[in-house]
């Protein structure tokens, strides 16, 4: 089904708005079809009595899968992000994406793989032996990777991070030969 509407917005609100989305104030309304697709899907949800929250957390929770599955391209957005459209500090996003993963980690598996893939995609050796190293914005992403280890081999190394660095990670190249061979078969 098609939607259309219109909304009034100032020139200092538009502004503002192509910050937040990280995009120019031309691509607003590219960048906010996608936003809306997930605002109409939680609003028929509460019509249809499908999705009742009672608490503002669940709201949010609820609201953070959406974007994922309509906005971030099935991929788990780093705290940064959620920090930008939620209002929120760092440790509270990262405790929304950490609960959204766990409550909902079912129907987003194809997103926290798909983050994975990307990390290990984006990862580059140094030297021919020496660890992988990959900066990775989220940290809940960092565990998801550490969790897969665990369950492919306990005794691999697991992630850490690159000391002196905010978000550059180490991987061994044993461990990131797993990882590849679980989530990038084709390697």
């Amino acid at each position: 089904m098609e939607v259309t509407t219109t909304i009034e917005l100032s020139d200092e609100d538009q502004q503002e708005l192509a910050r937040i989305l990280d995009c120019s104030i031309g691509d607003i309304s590219d960048s906010l079809s996608s936003y809306s697709s997930a605002a109409l899907k939680e609003y028929v949800s509460m019509f249809l009595g499908q999705k009742i929250f009672r608490r503002g957390s669940d709201i949010n929770e609820y609201r953070l899968f959406l974007l994922i599955t309509n906005v971030f391209e099935n991929r788990i957005p780093d705290e940064q992000e959620v920090c930008r459209l939620f209002q929120t500090s760092a440790t509270e996003s990262r405790a929304l994406i950490r609960a959204v993963m766990s409550k909902f980690q079912y129907q987003l598996r194809d997103a926290i793989d798909n983050s994975i893939r990307r990390s290990l995609d984006s990862a580059q050796q140094e030297g021919d032996t020496g660890p992988y190293v990959v900066t990775i914005n989220s940290q809940n992403v960092v565990e998801e990777l550490n969790r897969a280890l665990a369950s492919i081999d306990g005794t691999l190394q697991q992630i850490k991070k690159r000391r002196g660095t905010v978000s550059t990670f180490e991987i061994s190249p044993a461990a990131y030969a797993r990882l590849t061979e679980q989530f990038i078969p084709n390697e």
